[in-house]
């Protein structure tokens, strides 16, 4: 008897102390979190002090030399460019899951899956000279001189393209294990009351699946938001908010990689490029948690 109830307790007392455990790793990566936002504003004192924050959010000229440090227009890239990369995905994205997990062989996925997961690994500034060499001459000299534009080819939609490539293969295999992890029942039971493949996916498999499909987009995007050496290849980089896909783009990210190394040494432009930092993070962390509140309406929706 006194044994049994020594070897409760050892188990009550391990279990309590995995609990506690785990407690204090959740509460870890939020301090990590914190402490990463508090340094970038710690850091961005200097320039929060000199200028107002709304000019700094608000104001689209950037002369470091002369001390203007607008940011608007490189918030605007960043929204552009993440914008036309998820338009362009998203419906290829999920129709290519859709195909793969419903109706393609499975020689044809065995094919096909590792090429994907080959895409996911290649590194950003591979994408950013190819965006170079195939994409740019071509906005360059075929796509935008049929819309009557002139264009260098370093544009919004160079920018948007490189990135919605990048950013496929993270929605094309979380659509497909999301889709394969719903039963075969489902299926099985449209298709006896008469409905066609496409109607049982559409209207029962799909909707089932739509929150975890939303949770990869959402991860896709804020992939998106943070990639910075193939935009910046390929984004023309010019501090003005664009007026067509065609024009170039100055997103946050390259803002940050291309100025942070020559000016480290003069210290506001050091602050506002840790201020740009801090508002990037911000974006990211906004955007996650209103996705967040959307996908939790989404699966009461769905139960």
């Amino acid at each position: 008897m006194a044994r049994k109830k020594n070897n409760l307790a050892i188990r009550r007392f391990k279990e309590s102390s995995f609990k506690y455990l785990f407690i204090f790793l959740t509460g870890f990566v939020w301090l990590i979190l914190f402490l990463i936002i508090l340094g970038l504003f710690l850091k961005s004192r200097s320039v929060l002090a000199t200028k107002p924050i709304g000019e700094l959010l608000f104001s689209t000229v950037w002369k470091p030399n002369q001390g203007e440090f607008g940011l608007f227009s490189f918030i605007i890239g960043t929204f552009s460019v993440t914008g036309i990369a998820i338009l362009i995905a998203v419906p290829v994205c999920l129709l290519t899951g859709i195909f793969l997990s419903e109706y393609a062989h499975k020689r044809f996925q065995s094919f096909f899956r590792p090429i994907i997961d080959l895409l996911a690994g290649i590194p950003s500034v591979i994408y950013g000279l190819w965006g170079i060499l195939m994409i740019v001459p071509w906005i360059r000299n075929t796509l935008a001189p049929a819309f009557g534009v002139s264009s260098r080819g370093y544009s919004l939609l160079a920018g948007g393209i490189v990135l919605a490539i990048m950013v496929s293969p993270v929605i094309i295999n979380i659509t497909i294990e999301v889709l394969k992890s719903i039963p075969r029942e489902i299926r099985e039971v449209a298709l006896t009351l008469g409905a066609t493949k496409w109607q049982a996916v559409k209207t029962l498999v799909f909707r089932k699946g739509l929150s975890g499909i939303v949770a990869g987009i959402v991860l896709a995007i804020s992939r998106a938001f943070g990639e910075t050496m193939a935009v910046l290849m390929v984004a023309g980089n010019v501090a003005k908010i664009p007026e067509n896909i065609f024009d170039p783009v100055y997103p946050l990210p390259a803002l940050i990689a291309n100025s942070y190394s020559e000016m480290m040494s003069v210290p506001l432009v050091e602050s506002s490029l840790m201020f740009a930092s801090l508002v990037l993070l911000l974006i990211v962390l906004i955007f996650n948690i209103v996705s967040r509140f959307i996908l939790m309406k989404i699966e009461k929706r769905s139960a």
